[in-house]
């Protein structure tokens, strides 16, 4: 195979064989996911501790925010590729989240729900959702633009930068939550920031290791001026301005927004089936039918997995023995369990796969989806067993191990085979509409988890209300799995796996071909 060095190779040099600038994104990606995760696994509990929201009230808002994450990331990549490059777009929405992050901490205020504190608080949830749209999906472009197409070590080289998410996701939730829980809110929020300033100040002074990568795409059209009398560049930055004005007034809205963007993402499948049936050969058309099947359970998956940050992290706070070793560890600690659990399993399922394959022994795609629903399932069902054992007592604190292990282990089955799947199963005319709505639907499935948690809120019911619902989600996403397993065959012949690469003038001889097969 063909190993060609990417252009920081060449003139910058190689660290681990690879290109240095890898490292600065992986440095800076680190530390983006530190800033994330540590706030995130802080958030619910600042709704509820600080704001004095109820679960419910909390429950939506958590739901919105992190749906709005999902979203952001379509716009401003669509943005950095026409006029801003990846460089700049990674730039800003670096700063955008470190100043959220930094305004939260500043507008802190007394406990209660305070009009200008809250207001204060909704901006800088605004401005980490469009710094994050900036920044989340182009960073991985700078990733790609540092190797040649047929370079093969660029899937090691997302392997290491993947590390490093992991990495973040796996410190922030320790040290924001211990900070925020301990001594003060301001101090855990304020953390994220740091964190996040760090890896922008990398970014920007080793920017020459990246040698050019994610530059503007076209310099003379940024120099040209807008409607708006400004260069084109300088409108993008107004219009994140404005957008964080309009996400600061939609949040306070965030049921009417959780509809509206499920509402969306149905549309957006009906576009899609509506150009797989009129413009695509069967073949095609096929696969685009198998790629929505895998999206269609990418809301349920991430509906039941995303409980992670919000009723099981209350659930840990309030139901369970979270003493260890003589110290009682606050609950947002427990955030990170999954990112560690990813940098353990993650290897060993990358050399499963490959095991298995040799064998002919490799689950499809729609068959590890099964599996990754069951497994989902399953872990609810351990943590209500594990509930229902202690009884009156407090939950020990092992079913909340193995209910983050079994969640892991259903993510590896689902996230990146879903990633690749779209890929695969994708036309060239609709590859990035496909890989949007399988963002779209992950958005959908952050504000069905919020329905979810606000179905375990019942002050007289107690305990007994969340471990029934964590009962009925999980029966379920055991049995949704279970059905995936029996179709998967038939599913996986849609897929046509043996003409993938097959030219598209090809097409018609295909169908002639698989129709002279079946006969």
């Amino acid at each position: 195979m063909a190993t060609h060095p990417g252009p920081a190779g060449d003139a910058a040099g190689t660290f681990l064989g690879h290109p240095r600038g890898l490292f600065i994104l992986f440095f800076a990606e680190m530390w983006e996911r530190f800033s994330y995760y540590g706030m995130r696994a802080l958030l619910i509990f600042y709704l509820t501790k600080h704001f004095l929201f109820g679960d419910d009230q909390a429950y939506l808002l958590y739901g919105a925010y992190t749906s709005l994450v999902y979203i952001t990331p379509v716009i401003g990549g669509y943005l950095a590729d026409r006029y801003l490059g990846a460089r700049k777009a990674v730039l800003a929405g670096g700063v955008f989240i470190a100043f959220g992050h930094l305004l939260i901490a500043a507008v802190e205020g007394p406990a209660g729900q305070s009009p200008f504190h809250l207001n204060g608080f909704y901006l800088a949830l605004a401005f980490i959702i469009v710094g994050t749209g900036f920044l989340k999906a182009n960073i991985s472009v700078l990733v790609g633009e540092l190797y040649a197409k047929d370079d093969n070590r660029r899937d090691p080289a997302f392997s290491i930068f993947y590390m490093g998410i992991n990495l973040g996701g796996a410190i922030g939730p320790v040290i924001c939550g211990v900070l925020g829980e301990t001594v003060g809110w301001g101090w855990g929020f304020g953390a994220a920031s740091i964190g996040m300033l760090l890896g922008l100040i990398v970014f920007v002074i080793y920017r020459p290791l990246l040698m050019g990568a994610g530059e503007l795409p076209s310099p003379q059209a940024m120099r040209e001026r807008s409607a708006i009398g400004l260069s084109r560049e300088w409108s993008i930055y107004v219009g994140g301005a404005l957008g964080i004005v309009g996400i600061w007034i939609l949040i306070r809205y965030a049921e009417l927004l959780g509809y509206l963007l499920l509402a969306f993402s149905a549309l957006t499948v009906i576009y899609i089936l509506y150009r797989a049936i009129w413009t695509l050969n069967r073949i095609d058309r096929d696969r685009i039918f198998v790629a929505l099947f895998l999206i269609a359970l990418n809301p349920l998956f991430w509906g039941l997995f995303e409980q992670t940050g919000s009723s099981l992290n209350i659930f840990t706070d309030r139901r369970v023995d979270r003493v260890m070793l003589g110290v009682d560890v606050p609950a947002s600690v427990f955030q990170s369990v999954n990112s560690v659990f990813i940098i353990l399993l993650a290897p060993m399922f990358a050399v499963l796969w490959t095991w298995l394959d040799k064998r002919r022994l490799e689950p499809s795609a729609p068959a590890k989806f099964g599996i990754g629903m069951i497994l989902c399932g399953a872990g609810f069902l351990v943590l209500v067993a594990g509930a229902a054992a202690a009884g009156s007592q407090l939950t020990p604190v092992i079913f909340v191990f193995l209910v983050y292990l079994f969640h892991t282990m259903a993510e590896l089955c689902f996230s990146p085979v879903g990633l690749s799947a779209m890929t695969r199963l994708s036309v060239s005319s609709m590859v990035g509409l496909v890989m949007g709505t399988w963002f779209l639907a992950m958005a959908a499935g952050n504000f069905i988890a919020a329905l979810i948690a606000r179905a375990t809120d019942s002050a007289d019911a107690g305990v007994d209300r969340v471990l029934a619902v964590y009962t009925q989600i999980g029966w379920f996403a055991v049995a949704v799995g279970v059905g995936v397993m029996l179709l998967a065959p038939w599913i996986t012949k849609l897929m046509h796996l043996d003409l993938i690469g097959v030219e598209p003038v090809d097409a018609d001889r295909q169908d002639i071909r698989i129709e002279g097969e079946r006969a």
